[in-house]
């Protein structure tokens, strides 16, 4: 099935261009989503007509959207997830959660703009892709804990299972000073008890002498 495309899309072509591609395709996707109009003689000549007005807006919703992208590329947003003490999410985060997240912190996004090359089923930090327009995207980070303070650690750059070790190791750490306690309390007592004994020794040799 031919189309002429409104848009660039990827793998496909330039606004304007007129391509082959599979009937299905384009009545799920590129029709209704207005990136294509069927390529009859009558749509050609009326994109012809309105070539220069589509070029001009194109151009301003792109600037508009490297605007955005200067400012979106590279922010980290937070998404807090219940998980196993491994790191394994009870559950997965989507696009959608990514889109929320970022929608909170003040920009506006829809989770059809968001991709992710795999699902994201474990704690840490996650690149996820926003496509602002079809010519330009932008790369966020999505921080997912089990609390904010885990999120604050692993935006510092600790990966989940070194958070476990330092957890395991400050308490075999306190495991370790509440023995030592033990023992040197244990050791005060001893030398009491031998202050004590001797004390004792000598108020005897005292009384024997005296008798």
């Amino acid at each position: 099935m031919q189309v002429i495309l409104l848009e660039r899309v990827a793998k496909l072509g330039q606004m304007g261009d007129v391509v082959d591609v599979k009937a299905g395709y384009a009545r799920n996707f590129l029709l209704p989503q207005k990136k294509a109009l069927t390529a009859s003689q009558a749509n050609i000549a009326g994109f012809e007509a309105q070539k220069a007005q589509l070029e001009a807006q194109n151009l301003e919703t792109k600037k508009e959207a490297e605007d955005m992208a200067g400012r979106l590329d590279g922010q980290q947003f937070v998404v807090i997830r219940q998980a196993s003490d491994g790191g394994s999410l009870y559950g997965s985060v989507t696009p959608r959660d990514a889109a929320e997240a970022a929608t909170e912190a003040g920009f506006s996004i829809d989770r059809k703009q968001v991709s992710v090359e795999a699902p994201i089923k474990y704690l840490g930090v996650h690149n996820m892709f926003v496509r602002l327009h079809p010519e330009v995207s932008a790369t966020i980070e999505i921080n997912v804990a089990r609390s904010p303070e885990e999120a604050e650690l692993q935006a510092s750059g600790k990966s989940i299972q070194e958070l476990a070790a330092e957890a395991e190791a400050e308490a075999e750490f306190e495991i370790a000073e509440l023995f030592d306690d033990i023992g040197a309390a244990a050791n005060d007592d001893d030398d009491l008890a031998e202050a004590a004994g001797v004390d004792v020794d000598e108020n005897d040799e005292e009384t024997s002498e005296e008798s």
